[in-house]
């Protein structure tokens, strides 16, 4: 794990079991739930749009991963 990813690592976690369901299982994160987490870490205005990017980038690729089909 590279330091730079550290913070996006453990807020992607604690975001855990906030995900949106539909028919075919997730669709993507709760991101009210995100911006509100993200309100409470006294982030700079970069650093929060740093974040809420990194977060999407794992939120896809996690996506990815659980539609994969075997």
């Amino acid at each position: 794990m590279w330091p730079d990813n550290w913070d996006a690592v453990i807020l992607f976690q604690r975001m855990g079991r906030q995900w949106r369901t539909g028919m075919n299982g997730a669709t993507g994160l709760d991101f009210n739930v995100l911006f509100r987490m993200m309100d409470r870490m006294n982030l700079t205005p970069s650093r929060y749009d740093e974040l809420e990017y990194e977060i999407t980038v794992l939120e896809g690729a996690a996506l990815e991963a659980m539609h994969e089909k075997d």
